[in-house]
């Protein structure tokens, strides 16, 4: 499915606007790797730990908001964000979102 952050695709018309479609995650780093970040804190830089919990949150929300999208019926999602959150201290939630498009194929 293609998933772009653009408004329209380019060589493509949208056929059919099919509505938001969107894939929420909730992530919480195990007591493990709290720890581990907490003392990487204390001596600065990248928390490793968190970058690499948030980044593979971001891709399992995309991933739902394809299957989403797909379920609607569409072949593509235009205009696609992300959106973050903390819930509580310990956890947090990642959004993708965006528009469920059907494109006509580009002319020949």
């Amino acid at each position: 499915m293609l998933v772009v952050t653009t408004e329209s695709v380019p060589g493509h018309q949208v056929r059919h606007m099919l509505g938001q479609c969107f894939g929420v995650v909730v992530r919480s780093r195990g007591l493990g790797g709290n720890i581990a970040a907490g003392l990487r804190s204390l001596v600065g830089g990248e928390i490793t730990e968190y970058t690499q919990m948030l980044e593979q949150a971001r891709r399992h929300a995309l991933d739902r908001m394809v299957l989403n999208a797909t379920a609607m019926g569409a072949n593509a999602v235009v205009m696609m964000r992300f959106d973050s959150s903390e819930i509580g201290q310990t956890m947090s939630e990642i959004v993708a979102y965006g528009t469920a498009v059907i494109l006509d194929p580009p002319p020949v």
